[in-house]
């Protein structure tokens, strides 16, 4: 099979889908990989490191989407680059369809065979492929927190972690996930005071056992999250409804009571945001300020540090990389299905029940879609 690898081109995305190592072990499968000019020097990785490990390199990225049968990407096609995709092929990547009815009807008309890495998800119900970015973004989304919280920036002036005699920052992380554990962790290394909200009692009472002795864990209901914003120093959105649009927990009129100066950073922008007045920012610009409220909603927050991210997310894919590559996408879809559960669109129909409901479109199981 031919994989293609684009250079991504979203503002300040500087990941690569496939690392060299990752393209010396498809070429060794025999396989023909065609990475873009210029792909991975973002992630630190020169266009020799690509032709050592056996892969061919194109200067355009109109000739990678032409020659390849998969295209493995990190974020979204944008709109710049939808003439490219050919009906029946594959595109593995980031979609995050539930956010976008324009990103998801662009793809139901080009006729691609769409299989997101948010959806694909094991029978424990984790997922695998979204699990290294949330790591990462959660850990940022402290770091860029405390920074934001720096009056330089606008930010209240407190240091995340107090001094002996002074108290530390609240922080204040809407769900329990791994994106709100790594940013709990995070926090709490750095001496702030931390809550976190959380629905499920299973999941508080497992983190009960895991977490430092800083962080309260509180059952979340409306009542309990205007108290808790109303004293937070910076509050963390790490909400995930898998495949669905966020819920937004924190409304518009909320942001009145919450101190001026305070920071919120709204990790799940990628799914939508949870907070009403969030709306997607860039690396370049990442903040806006509403009511006095500094809002950072990057929507591509592991970009910011792509050598750890491209490591990071090029571990957990290449496994499926090599299953479609191997099979062609019904046989590994058939033969995994973690892998069928990433199957979002199909000649041009919505087979994840979450985005169909999101656009009020017609929904088609993924297994009658690989027959």
């Amino acid at each position: 099979m031919k994989i293609g690898i684009p250079k991504e081109i979203k503002t300040n995305e500087n990941r690569v889908a496939l690392v060299p190592a990752g393209a010396e072990a498809l070429a060794s499968a025999g396989h023909t990989v065609i990475v873009e000019e210029g792909a991975g020097l973002g992630s630190g990785f020169s266009d020799a490191l690509y032709l050592a490990a056996g892969a061919q390199i194109a200067r355009k990225a109109a000739a990678v989407w032409a020659e390849a049968d998969l295209i493995v990407k990190v974020k979204e096609p944008i709109e710049s680059e939808w003439e490219h995709i050919r009906p029946g092929q594959v595109i593995f990547t980031y979609f995050h369809f539930a956010a976008s009815e324009q990103l998801t009807r662009a793809h139901m008309a080009s006729g691609a065979v769409c299989i997101a890495y948010e959806t694909v998800e094991l029978p424990s119900r984790e997922l695998p492929l979204l699990t290294p970015m949330s790591e990462v973004a959660g850990r940022m989304a402290v770091q860029e927190g405390a920074k934001y919280l720096e009056k330089l920036y606008g930010g209240r002036g407190i240091l995340l972690g107090g001094v002996p005699g002074v108290p530390p920052a609240r922080v204040v992380i809407l769900g329990g996930g791994v994106v709100g554990v790594n940013a709990a962790k995070m926090a709490a290394g750095l001496g702030a005071s931390v809550v976190i909200l959380d629905v499920s009692l299973e999941r508080l009472r497992y983190l009960s056992d895991v977490m430092p002795a800083n962080v309260q864990l509180i059952f979340s209901d409306r009542h309990t999250l205007l108290k808790q914003i109303a004293r937070a120093d910076l509050v963390i959105g790490a909400v995930l409804v898998h495949g669905a649009v966020a819920p937004k927990l924190i409304r518009r009129e909320d942001i009145n009571i919450m101190r001026k100066g305070a920071v919120i950073v709204d990790v799940s922008i990628d799914q939508g945001g949870c907070v009403e007045t969030m709306h997607p920012t860039t690396h370049e610009n990442p903040t806006f300020i509403v009511e006095g409220v500094i809002h950072y909603g990057v929507a591509n927050m592991p970009g910011g540090v792509p050598i750890t991210s491209t490591l990071a997310l090029t571990n957990a894919t290449l496994p499926y990389v090599l299953q479609l590559a191997k099979k062609g996408y019904r046989h590994a879809l058939r033969g995994s299905p973690a892998l069928l559960k990433g199957l979002n669109i199909v000649g041009g129909k919505v087979t994840h029940r979450k985005v169909a409901e999101a656009f009020g479109l017609g929904y088609h199981p993924a297994e009658s879609m690989i027959d």
